[in-house]
């Protein structure tokens, strides 16, 4: 990747709208699964969400596998998205964007108190 690609995220864009189109092949139900994973998931991305890329594409991968196979989102996910997507994204005490923003405050509060 050179340093143009990195800076306006144009990989990312390329790979964003190849998921879209894999999920717009999906059925209904899993579709709307996909966009709750989607949601769920963008907390605990960084900055630019590369780390979120391979998270994305397996989730995507586990739904259309569901699909060929006619089970429903609901059998393959359950009835607990966000639980779901925590556990995707490191565990379930996996830190979010909030955290890290919660704890750097903390940190430079400490610092400026002289702590």
């Amino acid at each position: 990747m050179n340093i143009w690609t990195a800076m306006t995220g144009s990989d990312l864009t390329r790979e964003w709208k190849a998921f879209e189109a894999r999920a717009t092949a999906l059925p209904a139900d899993h579709r709307a699964a996909w966009d709750q994973i989607v949601a769920h998931l963008f907390p605990y991305g960084n900055f630019t969400g590369r780390n979120l890329m391979p998270i994305v594409d397996g989730a995507l991968g586990l739904l259309e596998e569901a699909a060929a196979d006619g089970q429903s989102s609901r059998e393959v996910l359950g009835d607990d998205i966000p639980g779901f997507c925590a556990a995707l994204a490191g565990g379930e005490g996996a830190r979010n964007h909030r955290d890290r923003w919660r704890e750097q405050l903390n940190r430079n509060v400490a610092r400026k108190l002289g702590r």
